[in-house]
């Protein structure tokens, strides 16, 4: 998200950050959330010392796969910036967006340990 404003940043196209940020609210809410609220429920089910990678399913960690292989082509491709650095910060603002539900589910926890 960080790299995409810098690139409009740098490319004087900062107003791409506002519909980026819709774009990418879009897609935390319809596509990402329920992967980010299964994540969270594996979690609170996984016993003391399980394997960090069992966080997620094989599907998942497959989408994740694709999803870096695809940054890196985008990265190396002939696409102006100010495309990449709006899809760049469209995603990453989705990803960043969808995570407050593994931080609401960590404050739940933490209030409910300080009540013991």
């Amino acid at each position: 998200m960080f790299r995409g404003a810098s690139w409009l940043v740098a490319v004087e196209r900062l107003w791409v950050i506002v519909p980026a940020m819709i774009a990418g609210t879009l897609k935390s809410l319809f596509i990402l959330d329920n992967t980010a609220r299964k994540g969270v429920h594996r979690i609170l089910e996984m016993a003391d010392g399980t394997c960090l990678g069992a966080v997620y399913s094989i599907r998942t960690w497959l989408l994740v796969l694709v999803m870096i292989g695809s940054g890196m082509v985008l990265r190396q491709s002939a696409l102006p910036r100010e495309l990449l650095g709006g899809l760049y910060v469209a995603i990453g603002w989705a990803l960043f967006y969808s995570s407050r539900h593994a931080w609401r589910a960590w404050q739940h926890i933490s209030d409910l340990q300080e009540k013991q």
